[in-house]
């Protein structure tokens, strides 16, 4: 708790003044939110729920790419975020789903960048019909350890700029190698109590971060960004781990929800 309220000290220093630069992203993220019609509203397309299910395939693949939230930490095997996802979606879809899940603990978005360069996960991601990320947390961490206050401010246009090269090089990187997978992106989320001293502002600043989320998903036309804030909030501290970071396997189910919520309503775009 001490290193994340560290985090959010480090927020403080840049977002003080800054109004508009406070909510104008969140502005921005409500309109693409926006933008995610539901399918009710177009008989012609297929939720994401309903592509897979009338696909031919009777084996669908997920692969799980990022940090400690896809590795599962804190939860054992059955109780982590991408197994719970991959076995409900076999449940709902009467199909099996096989799930690979290649989570690291602490990677920040720049090594896992790397690693799709690299071609690491090459024939993975050519194999996968969903493919979950989740990523960036830990490039604010090491940043707040390693820098003062003044650095800090100085580097965050810097930090930010190179979380979002880096998201949209690796969603560009799957998108030509596996042009079919849908990209299931997660929102950066506040797990602070709504008592905390940190709490509203972190609330104010989080959607800056998330914007580039959005963002990157939105030159993916089979993409889904899961609302992860709407579940791990202080309204539903029940969900966090002691650590007060992660989510605890209460976190996980939710966002496992939030997940399958999202396939049975948003529409699966085809790229053009």
């Amino acid at each position: 708790m001490k290193v994340l309220k560290y985090i959010l000290a480090f927020f403080l220093f840049l977002g003080m003044g800054l109004g508009a630069w406070l909510y104008y992203p969140q502005y921005k993220i409500n309109r693409m939110k926006s933008e995610a019609i539901e399918a009710s509203s177009d008989q012609h397309k297929l939720t994401y729920l309903d592509y897979y299910r009338l696909s031919s395939d009777k084996d669908i693949n997920h692969l799980a790419l990022g940090d400690s939230i896809i590795h599962g930490y804190g939860a054992s095997e059955t109780e982590n975020l991408v197994y719970k996802f991959s076995s409900q979606l076999g449940e709902q879809l009467n199909k099996s789903v096989h799930y690979n899940n290649e989570g690291i603990n602490g990677i920040t978005s720049t090594q896992l960048n790397q690693l799709v360069q690299d071609g690491t996960f090459d024939q993975k991601i050519k194999d996968a019909d969903i493919i979950t990320i989740n990523v960036g947390g830990n490039d604010v961490l090491k940043t707040a350890r390693h820098l003062d206050y003044s650095q800090a401010f100085n580097s965050f246009e810097e930090l930010q700029s190179t979380f979002a090269g880096n998201l949209s090089a690796i969603s560009n990187t799957i998108e030509k190698l596996n042009p079919e997978a849908t990209i299931i992106f997660l929102e950066l989320y506040n797990p602070l109590p709504l008592n905390d001293q940190f709490y509203t502002l972190a609330d104010k600043l989080l959607p800056k971060w998330n914007l580039k989320i959005y963002e990157a998903a939105q030159q993916i036309p089979s993409s889904i960004v899961v609302q992860t804030t709407k579940v791990i909030n202080g309204d539903n501290i029940q969900n966090i781990a002691p650590d007060g970071v992660h989510p605890n396997p209460n976190g996980y189910t939710a966002i496992t929800e939030q997940m399958l919520k999202q396939f049975a309503l948003e529409y699966r775009r085809q790229a053009v």
